[in-house]
């Protein structure tokens, strides 16, 4: 029991890892002993968020960037690591885009970039990652998988983005499917529908113009039922949570991370 949520020595890949939500999530596994990597777009915004945290939660976090948004990308990202590592304990699909217009003037190259980040990225990296999270994967010890969603694929949203809603949606019902066939190779599937969170991408949403440090994110939590936003803590333990041993049974499952944001609506 006193090993129940260790996540020691395990090999995790992060997407979208150089920011938001998956910043937080990777910055919890290397505090609990797991060997990080993160991948987005931007070499050099990763390079500098991997060596962040590293100073300021010791372990090992590598970056490699990738454009998962098409199937060559995440080809790309899986083959590098296979050199690195000759097997993937956890996965987490984190990498997410989004998209805000009105409906009447919603552009196309607006909902073909969200759905292909979104929802092909997770299907493809996955698929490309299996020879890796199969070599994990025991009956004693699952590999996991945990793909990010939202609760905007539960609720109605709150801004004009069309395609991000449909996508996370998308990603929950994905995830149930996944995980039916996965289960029996003893490779874990679930996802998080996180609610408010200081991100760039909620910045940008709230008026913030995308900037994190020193916004208002007080008043942006005030309207949640917990009355505050997200912590790095809440959505790196829940992720914990589903990588170790106390989530080996929770199969399929997309919890929120909301603060009561579904619950309440």
């Amino acid at each position: 029991m006193q090993d129940l949520f260790s996540i020691k020595g395990k090999i995790a890949v992060v997407t979208g890892g150089s920011r938001g939500i998956g910043e937080m999530i990777a910055a919890g596994f290397l505090g609990n002993g797991a060997r990080v990597y993160i991948s987005s777009r931007k070499a050099d915004v990763c390079e500098a968020t991997a060596k962040r945290l590293m100073d300021e939660y010791g372990g090992e976090c590598i970056a490699i960037p990738a454009d998962l948004s098409v199937v060559s990308g995440c080809d790309q990202l899986a083959s590098a690591i296979a050199e690195r590592e000759g097997q993937v304990d956890i996965l987490v699909n984190n990498a997410g885009a989004t998209w805000g217009a009105p409906l009447d003037e919603f552009p196309e190259n607006g909902w073909d970039k969200v759905m292909d980040t979104n929802v092909k990225g997770i299907f493809f990296l996955t698929q490309k990652m299996l020879p890796l999270l199969r070599k994990s994967a025991t009956a004693e010890d699952p590999a996991r998988v945990i793909n990010i969603g939202s609760v905007d694929g539960i609720k109605t949203p709150g801004f004009d983005n069309f395609s991000y809603g449909a996508s996370k949606a998308a990603v929950h019902h994905l995830t149930r499917q996944m995980a039916s066939h996965l289960v029996k190779e003893n490779i874990i599937v679930n996802a998080i529908a996180p609610g408010p969170f200081p991100s760039w991408m909620l910045s940008a949403g709230v008026g913030f113009g995308g900037e994190v440090e020193g916004a208002d994110w007080e008043r942006v939590g005030k309207s949640n039922p917990r009355g505050r936003v997200g912590t790095m803590q809440d959505i790196a333990g829940l992720a914990i949570y589903l990588s170790s041993r106390a989530g080996a049974f929770t199969v399929g499952e997309t919890i929120t991370c909301d603060g009561g944001a579904v619950a309440c609506s």
